[in-house]
């Protein structure tokens, strides 16, 4: 299968007092770059998810995020600190005795004292954690994945048809080529004849010199041959499918460099507005090109 390198995908798993939620998501780049965001208690859990997710993803600027929200016993660290409650109770007392106040603290009184008691959230079980974020993991790389495929089908299937307009065109380039001489070979003769004018003989050895000099610089048949080759390579590149995206693109450049050189070479107007219309159609392909993984 043929894989956009854009894509989205979302999973949440919710169990053990635990939910887990997953984001992927993917923008074009020219080798693997991923980020990980996760709470920092998880971290010792990051090679892991990078390893899950680079067996799947070959190319692209991915961002991951993970959030995790317990309410698990095993996720939860409650630490009373003594020596302010203490503190906090002499003082009262200490108040209340100076000015002859009835002692009535009540346990209630103190819950109300800053940081007195703190709640730290802890990775808990870990194996435990680790198992449910590596189902959420899963579940948002597999629709992150479809997304991926659905998506570089599409652009498959633009390719291939930019390529069969290349193909038509290109036998525009093949079908004129033979004419171009010709037309050079009358254009020459005419001219030599309103300069020589009336009574005066055309050497027809060198004139057969000069058009077969000509021919030789503007033949163009080793180019359209190698052209036509590399559209049957990008055929052959997307039917067998994978990691393409770097293949296809140096082609685009041997495509675009064949015709330029028709384009230089030819040295016909009519041969050149067709090479023009190829480079462009070329172009719009690279763009597609570019997309794929």
């Amino acid at each position: 299968m043929i894989y956009s390198m854009t894509g989205y995908g979302r999973c949440e798993v919710e169990e053990n007092a635990r939910k887990v939620s997953v984001e992927i998501s993917a923008v074009n780049h020219r080798y693997l770059d991923l980020n990980i965001r996760m709470p920092r208690m998880l971290m010792h859990l990051e090679e892991n998810v990078r390893n899950v997710i680079k067996n799947e993803v070959a190319r692209g600027k991915i961002e991951v995020s993970i959030m995790c929200h317990s309410s698990a016993k095993e996720d939860l660290e409650v630490t009373v600190n003594e020596a302010l409650g203490q503190a906090y109770l002499g003082g009262i007392r200490q108040l209340g005795a100076t000015f002859h106040l009835e002692d009535d603290l009540k346990l209630s009184d103190l819950l109300g004292v800053n940081d007195l008691i703190t709640i730290q959230k802890q990775a808990g079980n870990l194996e435990a954690v680790s198992e449910t974020i590596e189902k959420a993991l899963k579940g948002a790389l597999q629709t992150f994945l479809e997304m991926r495929g659905k998506e570089g089908t599409v652009l498959q299937q633009d390719i291939l048809c930019k390529n069969e307009g290349l193909k038509v065109l290109l036998a525009e380039i093949n079908q004129r080529s033979p004419l171009v001489v010709e037309c050079y070979r009358q254009r020459l003769q005419s001219r030599l004849e309103q300069l020589l004018g009336d009574g005066m003989n055309i050497d027809e050895s060198r004139l057969a010199m000069e058009v077969a000099v000509f021919a030789d610089k503007c033949a163009i048949d080793e180019e359209v041959t190698r052209l036509g080759s590399h559209f049957g390579q990008l055929e052959s590149i997307l039917k067998e499918g994978g990691i393409v995206g770097r293949k296809l693109d140096f082609l685009m450049q041997e495509m675009n460099r064949e015709a330029n050189t028709i384009g230089s070479k030819a040295n016909d107007y009519e041969i050149t507005k067709v090479v023009v219309a190829l480079k462009t159609e070329i172009e719009k392909m690279r763009e597609q090109v570019q997309n794929l993984e």
